[in-house]
């Protein structure tokens, strides 16, 4: 696989992995992620045991950068990863958690909450510090305790060095791009919004950079949606939308391919070019971790990829009517 143009994201091919580095100096971190959620049993029960092959199986294949959250599995992703990380080298990953967003419809940025959310993370993750901390789903709270208490609490922490860089993120770019800018965040993640089907991520991640915040993309397959068996019933998306990748992904079928590989591929290529550090995808098992590292190297069959992207023009960038609030999953 060749790296992307040098001039598109300060992107580096190791033998592995490519990575990018975070701004202001910061770690080298793998241009895919490792989004933990899965390992909460999220979707479906997943082992200690799987939990322990997944990340390793993650870290020995370059993969650096792990989301989690305590809203996961509510809090059983950060003590399965916990778990998991026990002997690995801290400086092997960078991790990422978050605050704010504790239940299907519980949000609290307070300062206390904020601060005593963090302390119960740390306890899980069995570490003393995390990379970035990140404010969880942020236009389903108050954005006024947002700004005035979960922030500065955020930015206390980071001169105490007890994490080094300040997040937010959630679905609405709009909302988004406002706080990160104003408030001078350092990362933003936004999730189902940079994918064959709604690709509206891009133009915001490219100024976001100018700013010099890096951008996550996360579940490039829409929660769902671009996979042979389709998104779940608590999918926010529009049916037309739904029917819409379904063809895509039939299409796919009879070609002997899978739309989700395609839709990796296509995230993990399309990001330098818009600015986006890095590609967070969920996986709780290691085969499908293999899988989404080697859908970095794997040719691409440009006929099909064309294929797909005319019969989701139609449905292009159509985000969705109704912001997932509930239902345990939506969200990242």
């Amino acid at each position: 696989m060749s790296a992307p143009p040098a001039q598109a994201c300060a992107w580096f091919l190791k033998p592995d992995m490519l990575t990018t580095r975070l701004p202001h100096d910061g770690p080298e971190i793998s241009v895919l992620a490792l989004g933990a959620a899965s390992l909460g049993s999220v979707y479906s029960h997943v082992s200690q045991a799987h939990a322990d092959a997944t990340v390793q199986t993650a870290l020995d294949l370059g993969v650096s950068l792990i989301d989690v959250a305590p809203y996961y599995g509510l809090t059983r992703a950060e003590t399965a990863l916990g778990h998991a990380l026990q002997g690995v080298e801290r400086s092997r990953y960078t991790l990422a958690t978050k605050v704010g967003r504790y239940g299907d419809k519980a949000w609290d940025f307070s300062r206390d909450a904020t601060l005593r959310s963090l302390d119960e993370s740390l306890r899980r993750l069995k570490t003393g510090h995390v990379d970035i901390l990140q404010c969880h789903d942020i236009e389903h709270g108050d954005l006024k305790q947002l700004v005035e208490e979960a922030l500065p609490a955020l930015r206390d922490l980071k001169a105490q060095g007890v994490i080094r860089y300040v997040g937010i993120t959630g679905y609405d770019l709009a909302v988004l791009e406002k706080i990160a800018v104003e408030q001078q965040i350092d990362t933003v993640m936004a999730y189902c919004t940079f994918t064959l089907q709604d690709q509206r991520l891009g133009p915001v991640a490219r100024r976001l950079k100018t700013h010099d915040i890096a951008v996550f993309n996360a579940s490039p397959l829409g929660m769902g949606l671009l996979t042979r068996k389709g998104p779940p019933d608590w999918h926010p998306g529009h049916e037309t939308v739904h029917r819409a990748a379904a063809e895509a992904a039939r299409i796919c079928t009879e070609a002997g391919s899978d739309i989700s590989r395609l839709a990796v591929q296509w995230a993990l290529r399309q990001a330098a070019e818009h600015g986006i550090a890095s590609t967070v995808i969920g996986s709780s098992s290691a085969a499908n971790m293999r899988d989404n590292v080697a859908a970095m190297s794997a040719s691409v069959d440009a006929a099909l990829l064309a294929h797909v992207e005319t019969v989701l023009a139609p449905v292009r960038d159509k985000g969705w009517d109704v912001l997932p609030g509930n239902g345990g999953k939506a969200g990242q």
